[in-house]
């Protein structure tokens, strides 16, 4: 892949568009999305962007939550370094790439802590994406 290369950025800013993270129920309630952006529940249908999340909701909050806004801390980090890389063609792969693991890494976190709650598991389908773009845009890259 030529290094000034648009499609780096836009992979990256694609994530945006995968749930991160999936929790499941036990009964007949339907799962809740957790994306970068947000959290979309669907029983009652409602949308919690993550900024409100963080400085409305906060009160009483487990700590394993904090991996949300940790995961798209290196999430924003990683879209940086894509982008600076296709606008400046100035960006090391390996930390994109880097990046991206630890949004994952995070996002494995937050999953783990909601399948801890009884009738509850969180599934990290933001680890198994932002583990896939590293991999796939940034496999060329030599350690």
């Amino acid at each position: 892949m030529p290094e000034r290369s648009p499609i780096r950025p836009a992979v990256v800013f694609a994530l945006l568009a995968v749930p991160w993270s999936v929790q499941t129920f036990v009964g007949a309630r339907p799962p809740g999305f957790v994306f970068a952006w947000g959290l979309l529940n669907f029983d009652p249908f409602s949308v919690t962007f993550l900024w409100d999340f963080l400085f409305r909701y906060t009160m009483g909050l487990p700590d394993y939550i904090l991996a949300w806004p940790l995961s798209v801390a290196c999430y924003l980090l990683a879209f940086a370094s894509a982008l600076g890389g296709y606008l400046f063609g100035r960006e090391d792969p390996r930390v994109t790439a880097g990046l991206l693991a630890a949004a994952g890494v995070a996002q494995l976190t937050l999953a783990r802590g909601f399948s801890f709650q009884p009738g509850r598991a969180g599934w990290p389908l933001g680890t198994a994406a932002c583990w896939l773009v590293a991999w796939w845009v940034y496999r060329e890259c030599d350690a």
